[in-house]
């Protein structure tokens, strides 16, 4: 990930309904949820929420899957994953126990 991707995904998840959309998605893990039910979930109006979900796409923090007429959303692990490691490239300074709490306190406890 480089700086511009970065940005933008900060960008997307510096929005109270966006960051909202992406903690669901974390949650929902590998089952996703649809976008209809997303914006019934957290009070929204369904072509607002389409926005924030293309918005959320572009930055590299959601994808989605087409199911027949429902498009299904799932958060991009994969990306949040990039975005966390150039946020700490240059953190530990050779000294890995400088990052350790951050470490832990990231790690899942599932």
């Amino acid at each position: 990930m480089d700086k511009m991707q970065s940005l933008a995904a900060l960008a997307a998840l510096g929005q109270e309904t966006r960051l909202d959309v992406f903690r669901l998605l974390v949650r929902a893990g590998e089952t996703g949820i649809p976008a209809g039910e997303i914006a019934g979930r957290l009070g929204a109006v369904q072509n607002t929420m389409s926005a924030h979900l293309k918005i959320l796409t572009a930055a590299g923090l959601v994808r989605s899957q087409r199911e027949s007429r429902v498009i299904r959303y799932f958060a991009d692990m994969t990306g949040f994953r990039d975005l966390m490691a150039y946020l700490m490239e240059d953190c530990c300074q050779g000294e890995p126990d400088i990052c350790r709490p951050v470490l832990d306190a990231i790690i899942c406890k599932c």
